[in-house]
């Protein structure tokens, strides 16, 4: 499936959930450098294979992992967590919408329930859909901060269509990671992967 033109919901869709970053919004690069600013001072590799794979984690959970997989303690993570994410506030200008999969939230939005479901923290989850120009698209915004479980757990999606009013089984769910869609999956939500959409520079 790589035209999104003649995209169509399977039946019985009865709402769509997306994932922000790198599936509505090509913010990876962005998260990347952010990334590394705030790792090398504290001696963490964090290889960009490796990035790209724990798509979907909130920050401070990776952290923890990479300093221990890295024998380094770390004494605040959420002060790490603070400066990656203003970090990644000073890149907002090169952040572009990820045009196919944009267009299926326009095609389908006032006519299904529509909803953002990530890893991401609420502050720059909202300001990466001020930047492409959609946040007053969506119905909701489930953000890291709403659930204790974070993905590959289901419960962002699942929270997500709770409060679009839909059940589970009637949600699509557009992801551009592994363990976003192990989530879609454990949800037992219906997954598109938007990855053959994506053309990274």
């Amino acid at each position: 499936m790589s035209d999104t033109r003649t995209w169509t919901p399977p039946a019985g869709t009865a709402g769509l959930i997306f994932d922000c970053d790198g599936t509505l919004a090509d913010t990876m690069p962005a998260h990347y450098r952010a990334w590394t600013a705030m790792l090398e001072p504290h001696g963490i590799p964090f290889p960009e294979p490796r990035f790209y794979a724990m798509g979907g984690m909130p920050t401070a959970q990776i952290i923890r992992l990479l300093a221990a997989d890295a024998g380094v303690t770390v004494a605040d993570v959420e002060a790490m967590v603070h400066t990656k994410e203003q970090a990644f506030l000073t890149f907002l200008d090169a952040i572009v919408a990820i045009e196919p999969v944009v267009a299926i939230a326009a095609a389908h939005r006032g006519k299904l329930p529509i909803a953002v479901a990530s890893g991401g923290y609420r502050d720059t989850i909202t300001r990466t859909l001020d930047r492409i120009a959609v946040r007053d698209w969506f119905d909701a915004i489930v953000t890291a901060e709403d659930t204790a479980r974070h993905k590959p757990e289901p419960d962002v999606f699942l929270e997500a269509a709770r409060r679009l009013g839909v059940p589970a089984a009637a949600c699509v769910v557009f992801e551009d990671t592994d363990i976003g869609l192990e989530a879609a999956r454990r949800a037992g939500m219906h997954g598109v992967d938007v990855r053959p959409w994506v053309v990274r520079g």
